[in-house]
């Protein structure tokens, strides 16, 4: 079954239902946790304003049936960032008819001004994950004094005017990435030490990405030059580890299936994911039994089978090496 609504009804039901929200930190009230309808399925949505033109906003959640959301033009002053844990879903352009698909270990972003019109569909049945952060344009353009002389030119596509069309786009989380957003999502502080720390991440999260799209604009980061038929083959390399949890093919078979030799896919990989090939596989497979865990559906034995670890102990090492923790116990405290 689908459900086809427009997102701002969406968010009449969702937002403005006051017995379902409370403050997720007693100390803090700018920390709100808003309960997921429950005719839609189950989870929650936590904002966090941290700042005045900076905030996180944490969904965590699961549908009962696919969603499709209709989202009406609209303008807006911010710059936001959007990292998918888990689940997936799609997006089209109405006007364009241009088609977007993310999942896990995937971000898309958009800058300040007028967003197109579009459909947003959310698969149903899988723990979705998403971690956002924004920040005002003022408070973006703050950073660099004088705009006109201090903003580079590869970032001055993120702070149009609300009157004209907005920039927007994807990546692939990096390594780096994927660990400040796992620090946000385990915050060990409350009250003001709090607030304190997660503007510090969300700060490092922001920069990370500003810096990757200057390199990315300017090749620095990119030593080997890689030509877009290269990066292709890179991203498809990624999709063939991915299919193959359970018996991943060495370097050499990777290379050979992506049509691209093995020297520049160890390098292609460096660039375009920030780690190595089986470093991004190790964390993709943690990441994925984070989220297993997380639902609370499975054992932690089923759980290491279906990210490919046949010995129980392997994984157990793996995953507390990762976050500091066993598996069980991370189990028990979900």
């Amino acid at each position: 079954m689908t459900i086809s609504i427009s997102r701002n009804y969406f968010w009449e039901i969702y937002f403005e239902d006051e017995p379902s929200k409370q403050r997720y930190d007693s100390s803090d009230e700018f920390d709100m946790i808003w309960q997921y309808p429950p005719q839609f399925g189950k989870g929650y949505s936590r904002t966090i304003e941290l700042r005045e033109g900076l905030g996180l906003l944490i969904n965590n959640y699961q549908l009962d049936d696919r969603l499709v959301l209709k989202v009406p033009e609209r303008a807006g002053d911010d710059i936001q960032y959007i990292f998918r844990l888990s689940g997936s879903h799609e997006i089209w352009d109405i006007h364009t008819g241009n088609h977007q698909t993310g999942g896990a270990g995937q971000y898309i972003f958009g800058g300040s001004g007028a967003a197109p019109s579009e459909i947003c569909a959310i698969s149903p049945k899988q723990h979705h994950l998403v971690v956002s952060v924004w920040m005002a344009r003022e408070l973006f353009c703050s950073f660099a004094g004088n705009v006109e002389r201090e903003i580079p030119s590869a970032l001055k596509c993120l702070i149009s005017p609300i009157e004209q069309s907005n920039y927007s786009g994807s990546g692939t989380t990096t390594a780096a990435m994927q660990e400040i957003v796992q620090q946000i999502l385990h915050c060990p502080y409350y009250g003001m030490t709090k607030r304190m720390y997660l503007e510090s991440k969300a700060l490092e999260l922001m920069t990370l990405t500003v810096q990757e799209k200057l390199e990315t604009k300017e090749n620095r980061h990119n030593p080997t030059l890689l030509k877009l038929d290269d990066v292709d083959r890179i991203h498809l390399a990624r999709n063939i580890l991915l299919r193959n949890l359970d018996n991943p093919p060495s370097l050499i078979e990777l290379a050979r299936q992506a049509g691209i030799n093995e020297r520049k896919l160890k390098e292609g990989f460096r660039f375009c994911f920030g780690t190595t090939v089986f470093g991004y596989l190790h964390n993709y497979r943690m990441e994925q039994a984070r989220s297993l865990l997380i639902a609370g559906q499975l054992s932690v034995k089923q759980v290491a089978r279906i990210i490919g670890y046949a010995s129980p102990t392997s994984f157990h090492a793996a995953f507390r090496k990762k976050f500091g923790i066993n598996p069980g116990d991370y189990l028990k405290r979900c």
